[in-house]
Order: C-alpha cells, then structure tokens, then sequence
C-alpha cells in the first residue's frame, strides 16, 4: 500500500468520523434541544427541579455540591461521572447557568465540581435545574489529530502511520541485556522483553485475568532505566486511575492529568492540583489569592464615584489585585513547569495529552492500555507525541463505542489495535491467567482464544467450598427461566428492558448461597457482583434489593453493575441476569459478543448466569454456551425455586 493510499484510508477515517459526531449531536438534538423541559426530563437528559444539599471546598480549590432532584425521582436519567453539565436558573428572565463537571452519580443525587470557590447569589433563588452538556471537544480534537497524521511528510508520525499501514517493516533493537522479572511468568517476560526490544509499534495481548497490568507497569519501570519520562493513556479516566494507582504503589513519580471531578478521591494526590496543595509555596499562592479577594473587596465599595480621588484609589485597588492575581498564577506556573519536569510517568485520557501543559512535550515511548475500547482517531492524539507506542488490550473484551449505523459500516469501530495486530511481529499474548478456574474458563477460552490460556495452579480448580456434595462446589451454573413466564418488560420512555421476576430469582439464590456459606466458617466473606446488560434491570435490582435481605456475615461486598462497569474488575461470586425474554426471540445487547465476554470473565470461584434459554439459544454463542453448561453440570431450571 502506497503512502498516497495511507493518506487516503485516513482521509476517509475523517469523514466517517464526521458522520460519527454528526449522529451524535443529532441524537443530542433530538432529546434535547429541539424539546421541552418535560420531555428533556422524560429523555433522562434534564433534572428539574433540583437543591443543592450541600457545598464544600475540594481539591483544586474547586467547589463540591451535592444536588438532588425533588420530583420525577422514578425517571431513569442519563447523567454519569465524568460528564458535562451546567446547573441553570428559571427564577427570572435572566439566563444563568453555570458549568460543572459531574463526580459521581446515583439515582437521585449527584456530586459536581463547579470551578468556583463561591457560587453566584442566583444559586439560592430557587428554580435550579440541571441539563447534560454535548461535548463536542473530544471530536475536534480527533479531527485536529487526524489532520497532522494526514498532513506529516519526512518525520517520525509519518513513518508510525506507513508502518501501521503495513507499508514500512517495523524494526527492533537486540538487547544485551535479558531482563526476567521473578515475579513475571513466561508470557508476561516474553511480553516485557517485546516491549523494551521494540523500535516502533509493539502489542501485549491480554485476555482476563493474565495480569496486563502488572506487566505494563515492570515494563514501564524498566523503561525508565533509560528514558526520562513515559506518557500513559488509556480511553477511560477508570482505566488511568487503575494504571496511575499501581505506579504510584510501585513509588514511581507519575503525574495525573485531568479535572479533578473525573480522578479518583485516592489519586488527588497524583493530580496537578494536588501536588500544588503539597507544595511548600502553595501558602504563598493561597495568600496572595485572599489579598486579592481583599483589593476587589475594598474596591467594589466605590461603585459611584463622584470625585477623582475616589476614582483614584478605586483603580489603586484593581491595580494591586491584579498584581497579586498575577503573582499568584506566576508562582503557580512554576510550581506547575516544575511538577511536569520531574515527573517520570504522566498519565491521562487521550484528549488531556494535549492539554496547555503538554503542548509541547516530546516522548520516547507512549504506553496506551485498554487500546482495544478506543477510537484509532483518539489513539493518534497522544502518539503525535511519541517516537513509539506499545498498544495493550484485549479485542474480545468491549469494543469503541459507535453510535452510528452508517459510520460502523465504514470501519469506524475498528480501532488501531485491530489494525496492527494483523502486523507481523507485533503481539504477544499473555496466556496464563490467574482469576478463574478451568470451568469458568474453559467457554471463553475456547470461543475466543482458541484454547490458548491456562489457568495457573492456584486457581485451576477454584471454588467456594471443597466439599463436592455442596452446590457451592459448582464453580459454574446456568439457571434456564424457559416455560417460567419470566417476560421482559421494555420501558417505554427509556427503552430500556427489565425482568422483575429473573431479578427476583438472582436474590433468591443469592439468600441461598449465603446462608449455605454460613456452614462454612473456615471460609472467608465473599465480594459478589451482579451484571446485568440493561440499566432498566440495574435499577430494578438496586431499588429491590431491600425487599431480599441478606445473611451479610459472610457478604463482603455486593456491588450492582452494567457490563461497562465490571471491565477490569473481578469479584469472587458473578451472578449474570440475561433479561430477555420474549417470543420473538430477539436478544438485543446479548448479540455483543465482547461485552459478554467480559461479563462471563469477571468471576474467580463461582458463575451463575439466568436466562431464557428459548429466547437467547437461537443465537450461536449462546447455543454452544448452553452445550458447555450441560456437558459441565452445570444446567439447572428455574423451576426450583418456583
């Protein structure tokens, strides 16, 4: 493939990604713009009327609120961490509004950071309200990326994208010293010697449980050997925080880009802001800031002025609060230069590598995990940056989100990751996990990986008792809802699907299994999760759960997620609740095989999937799935508990 080909694929990724953000904002428009607030709440994009419960100072000098909405509370919403919304007022005719960024979200209530130390009087007026934001920066700053890798002649972006395009051989460095990391197993050091042999584009291929991470983070600390400074990235502000969490435990100097709402409360630490509070000059900073507050105080006194010497000493005060301001973000600015020098790692989402502090940072190496969730648009962000990238994921676990039919027809879904893994000499894959036992395994080995993976001794043969006349031996169980009348219910508003009496039957068990458990003391408490595809059926369980109460002396933890929501995770107890059911034999999500993947990947000692085995078994996967189960023992039907 020529370099004019090359340029043309690009050009072409360009427009579908136009078309990408064109359906987007249409989507947008549709729930929003173009309707009333009624609808708006209806569309889950609007809360009105809400309060504000409480304020405080957090990190960054940043306001925390909690806000709760007063009506409509059984509405399903759309808010989320991480994403933008602005806080507005129907009180006057005046149109106030304030942005914010959201921390974390539940069913009523949300946490959001304003960038204010003190919010407007308006705000105490009453009529609040809050509305989600489009954001529309992260496709510029595709487009833009796009346009520099279209655009790049004679220089290192260039050469990245002709290899990439299987034009140009990838090269590598044959290495004196051979690094084994004691802790590391076979793949994982076969993994770590690609990565620091590599000149160009390398791949670690990691399915569940074969300990991505921890090689990642050896080989990000051997590369330090000999590079100042490594960029991290991820597609998911989870997916940073897990990665900054491990290299700030291994006593590395990373930094955490971002905006204090979308980084976790354990990792302000890492965070600019939170090493400018660790600073010994951030005293300084502060007080100049209050000496400031003070000059515009004493100068909002003369709001008439009638003589000049009034007019005077007004502008003597504006004079010396700007001069404090100034001094105060001069001082800033170097804490800021200093923290981005001396830091060995940096790690941030895609669109915060280019951030006004990144603008003109160089790196060796760009470390992008989870590459496999991303955009190939978003990956060139941070590798415009870079002399070479070592892509990390694993392309049968959750794919890039695509909101467009017409733009997944024309290749946008498929990520840079796909791209090079077709590349010779690229991939190494980690092929010895250490989370599931052979039967949880051994279906999603065989379907996705070819039977490449082996469990590790520890736990080949785990469950929750050793006692095989037990039920809670049974590491896997499939419980069929067929012939029950557990029927799904669509939401009409959100269109969204619930099934009340399978959510019934997950706690059901669960009491079971609990109490059953309790016959075992020497065993510890166990961490359960419960996975559902469908947010209708998330909120069912959460808001139902009261109604099933839980023998807790052996329940370490219960957490209730979307699919999206376990990625990475691992609990030692999955229930899975399927949802559909229905004549027509549609299964709706169930058909994304890689999100299934990861569900079905996130238990260490016991799966229990429920689910429809007439509606979801027209499907293949789930066909083979069922098979699987009976050949395992693992088959039982609803009918007992009916």
């Amino acid at each position: 493939m020529s370099d004019t080909a090359a340029i043309q694929r690009l050009l072409k990724l360009k427009e579908t990604l136009q078309i990408e953000r064109d359906e987007d904002y249409r989507l947008y428009q549709d729930q929003f713009l173009r309707v009333g607030i009624d609808q708006r709440r209806k569309n889950g994009l609007t809360w009105y009327p809400v309060k504000i419960n409480s304020e405080e100072l957090g990190n960054g000098e940043y306001l925390q609120l909690e806000i709760e909405r007063t009506s409509h509370v059984d509405t399903p919403h759309q808010f989320s961490s991480g994403k933008n919304i602005n806080l507005f007022s129907n009180y006057s005719d005046e149109q106030h509004t304030l942005q914010a960024i959201i921390k974390n979200a539940s069913k009523n209530t949300l946490k959001i950071i304003v960038p204010y130390d003190e919010l407007p009087d308006w705000c105490f007026e009453g009529k609040l309200g809050i509305n989600i934001q489009f954001d529309d920066n992260s496709y510029q700053e595709m487009q833009n990326a796009l346009d520099h890798v279209i655009k790049a002649r004679n220089n290192r972006t260039a050469e990245l994208r002709e290899m990439i395009e299987g034009t140009l051989e990838i090269s590598f460095t044959k290495n004196e010293t051979i690094f084994k990391v004691q802790q590391l197993n076979t793949s994982q050091n076969k993994a770590l010697q690609h990565i620091l042999s590599v000149n160009d584009i390398g791949i670690v291929h990691g399915p569940p449980g074969t300990g991505k991470t921890t090689t990642l983070i050896e080989a990000i600390r051997i590369t330090l050997q000999t590079e100042n400074q490594i960029l991290v990235c991820a597609p998911t502000n989870t997916a940073v925080d897990l990665i900054t969490e491990k290299l700030f435990q291994k006593g590395i100097q990373v930094l955490r880009l971002g905006h204090p709402a979308r980084i976790s409360d354990d990792l302000q630490q890492c965070s600019i802001d939170g090493r400018l509070n660790s600073s010994p000059f951030f005293k300084d900073i502060k007080n100049l800031r209050r000496t400031a507050e003070e000059y515009f105080r004493m100068a909002g006194k003369y709001k008439r002025v009638f003589g000049k010497e009034d007019a005077k000493q007004r502008a003597t005060f504006y004079t010396e609060a700007r001069n404090c301001l100034k001094e105060a973000r001069l001082l800033e600015d170097h804490i800021t230069d200093d923290l981005f020098k001396t830091a060995q790692v940096i790690c941030c989402t895609p669109v915060s590598s280019n951030s006004k502090n990144m603008a003109r940072k160089k790196f060796r190496t760009l470390f992008f995990d989870e590459a496999s969730q991303a955009l190939e648009p978003m990956v060139w962000i941070p590798l415009l940056k870079c002399e070479r990238i070592i892509l990390s994921g694993d392309h049968f676990q959750l794919p890039p989100v695509v909101k467009s039919v017409q733009a997944k027809k024309m290749g946008l879904a498929e990520t840079l990751f796909d791209k090079t893994m077709l590349l010779q000499n690229t991939v190494v894959l980690l092929n010895h996990q250490y989370r599931m036992s052979n039967a949880i395994m051994g279906f999603s080995n065989e379907y996705f990986y070819q039977g490449k993976l082996t469990a590790d001794a520890s736990v080949i043969e785990n469950c929750l008792v050793n006692n095989e006349e037990s039920l809670l031996h049974k590491s896997i169980e499939f419980i069929d809802t067929a012939g029950c009348n557990y029927d799904e219910i669509q939401n009409p508003e959100s269109l969204s699907f619930s099934n009340p009496k399978e959510g019934e039957l997950v706690y059901l068990h669960l009491q079971q299994l609990l109490t059953e458990y309790m016959d075992y003391p020497e065993y510890p408490a166990v961490d359960v999760g419960i996975i559902a595809p469908y947010k209708e059926q998330i909120e069912w369980l959460k808001d139902n759960q009261s109604a099933f109460p839980l023998n807790t002396n052996k329940l370490a933890s219960l957490n209730i997620k979307t699919i999206d929501g376990f990625q990475g995770e691992e609990r030692d107890v999955i229930y899975i609740s399927l949802v559909r059911s229905n004549d027509k034999k549609e299964i709706g999500f169930l058909s994304d095989l890689r999100r299934m993947n990861v569900a079905i990947t996130r238990a260490k000692k016991k799966l229990v999937i429920i689910g429809d085995s007439a509606t979801v078994g027209v499907h293949p996967f789930y066909a083979a799935f069922l098979e699987y189960c009976e050949k395992n023992g693992a088959y039982r039907s609803a009918w007992e508990w009916a």
